[in-house]
């Protein structure tokens, strides 16, 4: 079974945000006994900052970018030199990939991580993603690793996504808050009213919190990935949450997986704008399969140039699909409800094909 292992920060530092050598020793060595049993691991690991802070005497977390981005340099190393260690002292190889948002926003860029993770998996290797936070500015500010181990279960094709938290997984409500919060442990679809149950970041140390967890399970669903939140505290997590063995929460696949073109377009790559549609669009876009035509065109929101990723909604501003446009928005606007014989020569027939456009509701 091929398992993608995502570590958060809280899971590998102390409560003063040290790296935790106990901690890290038991994650490498239930990786190696997933390897041993036959599986292969890619690890998303978090901490380059978490790292680096105590190297430079620091003790609270700065706020603006360009500190985060020195400490992370010096962190990185110190958080791969750990790992290395770890894992060298059971013969295991690790080999250091990192990734920024331009990696999963350009195709070619894409297509070129993929190759080079399944190749190291084929040489044995245990492939070591982190977020490259030195030059990643909304990574740094906005997102955690959990998106991208997400997308990097789609690239290798993986099984299982594991995401370890400090948390035994997704309640019902906050049990720091709540003492009456039981453990959601099995989830079938992730759906608005669950996405909006959760909260903002869990922990000072690190930058995600379950509602990133939620969303990248989500990913993982719709790529055929069986996704799971649980302790990295927990013995052997890492074994059981491969074997499907009761452990934290489980997020099952959908029974349709998205063809991973589509899924790049769906949640890889950030959406630039929206165009608002009619009924008669929304109902040919999301039951037969149709491409989005001018005519069923009724806005057109922000400002984009063709082959952009754009939001679809209805005219009641209800997101339900996502696509690559084929014209640039000054143009969509000139023939937003125009028929294909009414359009000017030059200007392709379909908004978006159907190839480039991917339904995520209903």
């Amino acid at each position: 079974m091929r398992a993608v292992v995502k570590i958060g920060t809280s899971s590998i530092t102390n409560a003063i945000g040290e790296l935790d050598e106990g901690a890290l020793a038991k994650l490498c060595e239930e990786i190696v006994v997933a390897r041993t049993a036959g599986h292969t691991v890619t690890v998303v690991c978090s901490g380059a900052i978490a790292a680096g802070m105590p190297a430079l005497g620091l003790r609270a977390r700065p706020t603006d970018i360009g500190t985060l981005q020195a400490i992370a340099a010096v962190g990185q190393p110190r958080l791969m030199a750990r790992i290395n260690a770890q894992l060298a002292s059971h013969a295991v190889v690790a080999g250091q990939v990192l990734l920024t948002p331009y990696d999963f926003l350009h195709r070619t860029q894409y297509l070129h991580a993929q190759e080079t993770l399944i190749r190291l998996l084929d040489l044995g290797v245990v492939p070591v993603v982190n977020e490259n936070d030195t030059v990643a500015d909304d990574e740094v500010r906005f997102g955690d690793n959990d998106r991208i181990a997400a997308l990097v279960a789609n690239l290798i094709d993986a099984d299982v996504l594991v995401m370890l938290t400090d948390t035994e997984g997704l309640f019902t409500a906050d049990p720091r808050l709540d003492a009456d919060a039981s453990l959601i442990e099995e989830i079938t679809a992730v759906d608005a009213a669950l996405e909006a149950m959760v909260g903002g970041a869990g922990s000072a140390r690190g930058s995600g919190g379950m509602a990133t967890k939620l969303s990248a399970a989500r990913i993982a669903s719709w790529s055929g990935v069986r996704a799971v939140i649980a302790a990295a505290d927990a013995p052997g997590v890492i074994a059981d949450a491969i074997a499907g063995r009761a452990v934290g929460t489980a997020i099952q696949p959908r029974t349709e997986r998205l063809a991973r073109r589509k899924l790049w377009i769906a949640f890889a790559i950030g959406a630039t704008g929206r165009i608002v549609v009619d009924a008669g669009a929304r109902t040919a876009l999301m039951t037969q399969g149709r491409s989005l035509l001018a005519a069923g065109v009724r806005d057109v929101v922000g400002q984009f140039e063709a082959e952009s990723a754009v939001e679809i909604v209805d005219e009641e501003g209800r997101i339900f699909a996502k696509g690559l446009v084929r014209s640039d928005a000054a143009t969509l606007r000139s023939i937003a409800g125009k028929r294909t014989g009414q359009l000017p020569d030059g200007v392709p027939a379909e908004v978006i094909h159907r190839d480039d456009l991917v339904v995520l509701a209903g």
